[in-house]
């Protein structure tokens, strides 16, 4: 007598040999030895090989079933060390659901070609392990907001102006034949929102049109922002160390068999705990300089930088204290050396880089027109987000993570592309 619901593969590895089981999912795996025919079946779940011998009532389906055909699998359980889970189905039926033509995807092929077939290459098991950290990721974030009195809220994706630069704008046309934009991130927004809840964040996409084509750039990237009240660089930077650390034990806790499955070495996530280490932007060039790279005072800093500074470190650390030219107008000057800013990156070790940019924002209206225009920007492109400088203006602080890059660090990833089900870079928007 067979099974007669399926069961997720996870649960049928868990019970015990000679029990009757039935899963279903899509085929994973398919070879024949002699006269058997190994079917391996994955679900969400796991993995787990079934074994069919001529006298199995469905020899015949399983001889000719296809890699990545859906099937509903029964037979009985047993112990095998060799197979997956060390456990096996000694197969009894196999019903075919779809059959699946000849699967494009074979070993070897090129990295273009799995961003060609991305609809097909989400299949994979390092992708569904990248997909459930992801997951864990997102909800831990959320998590820890919630948890510590932030509120989500939700902003435009159309937007007038620019927050963090013109040139790297995506315009649309309106319904009413003007010009708008896709948003380059929700900071503005969120400052309107501290004047009623004090502590927000939102998790939304952000667009932004860089031409930039290394491992860690996105045209469309998600984006987890927050602005609270009455807070400044420091407690800011508190914040981000405690979600990151946060995300990263959730991820720890609940996803060890994902990490195996990349081969990430997880006692470097061990470490992430706070305090993260901080260092001036001045000790940074310092250190530039010493390894020997073309940079002065005043520059800013790219990918190589950032993989040369990752690497004096073994976790995550603020580097502080950028000049004005190098970060947005937005962010509020050191009122001890006005030539610097109250502002923080926090970059990722092992060469990964920035993963959350950061800082005190200017909350005195003169101040921040005056930095408009020092930036040859028109006051009157921004004449609502000035406005929360005349009624009630108070000290506030706020970040952007890129929750792209904070996943392709977290899962070790080489490209960003391979953190996120479908990409869109500067050279793709299919499929």
């Amino acid at each position: 007598m067979t099974a007669t619901n399926p069961i997720p593969i996870r649960e049928a590895l868990k019970l015990q040999p000679g029990q009757e089981v039935k899963v279903r999912g899509w085929v994973y795996r398919r070879r024949d030895l002699g006269d058997k025919a190994f079917v391996v079946v994955r679900d969400s779940t796991g993995i787990i090989q079934s074994v069919f011998t001529p006298e199995s009532k469905s020899h015949s389906e399983a001889r000719r079933v296809t890699v990545e055909s859906s099937v509903i699998v029964s037979g009985k359980l047993r112990e095998d060390p060799r197979a997956p889970g060390g456990k096996e189905i000694q197969g009894e039926e196999l019903v075919i659901v779809g059959l699946a033509e000849n699967f494009p995807i074979r070993r070897d092929v090129s990295r273009e070609f799995l961003l060609d077939v991305r609809h097909l290459a989400v299949r994979s098991r390092k992708m569904t392990a990248v997909l459930k950290i992801r997951h864990t990721a997102f909800g831990a974030l959320h998590e820890w907001f919630r948890e510590n009195g932030y509120y989500e809220v939700q902003c435009p994706m159309f937007v007038s102006a620019a927050v963090e630069g013109g040139a790297t704008l995506f315009p649309v046309k309106y319904v009413d034949e003007s010009t708008v934009y896709l948003t380059q991130s929700s900071q503005f927004y969120l400052e309107a929102l501290i004047y009623s809840l004090e502590k927000v964040y939102t998790v939304a996409p952000s667009f932004r049109a860089e031409k930039s084509r290394t491992r860690r750039h996105l045209t469309e990237f998600w984006h987890a922002e927050a602005e609270a009240a009455w807070v400044g660089l420091d407690g800011i930077l508190r914040v981000e160390e405690e979600l990151v650390s946060h995300i990263v034990r959730g991820v720890l806790e609940r996803n060890r068999e994902e990490l195996a499955l990349l081969g990430r070495d997880t006692e470097k996530l061990e470490l992430v705990e706070p305090p993260f280490p901080r260092i001036s932007y001045d000790k940074a060039i310092e250190i530039l300089q010493s390894r020997g790279l073309n940079i002065s005072w005043g520059d800013d800093l790219g990918a190589d930088e950032e993989r040369v500074l990752t690497m004096e470190f073994d976790k995550p650390f603020f580097l502080y204290g950028f000049p004005e030219k190098v970060k947005a107008f937005y962010h509020k000057n050191d009122p001890s050396r006005p030539e610097v800013t109250l502002s923080a990156d926090l970059l990722a070790p092992e060469g990964y880089g920035e993963i959350i940019g950061g800082g005190e924002r200017i909350e005195r209206l003169d101040e921040l027109v005056a930095k408009i225009k020092r930036f040859g920007l028109n006051p009157e492109d921004y004449r609502w987000y000035l406005d929360l400088r005349k009624y009630g203006t108070v000290p506030h602080a706020g970040f952007g993570l890129g929750m792209d890059r904070l996943v392709m660090w977290i899962a070790g990833l080489e490209h960003i592309v391979d953190s996120l089900p479908f990409p869109r870079t500067v050279a793709r928007t299919y499929p």
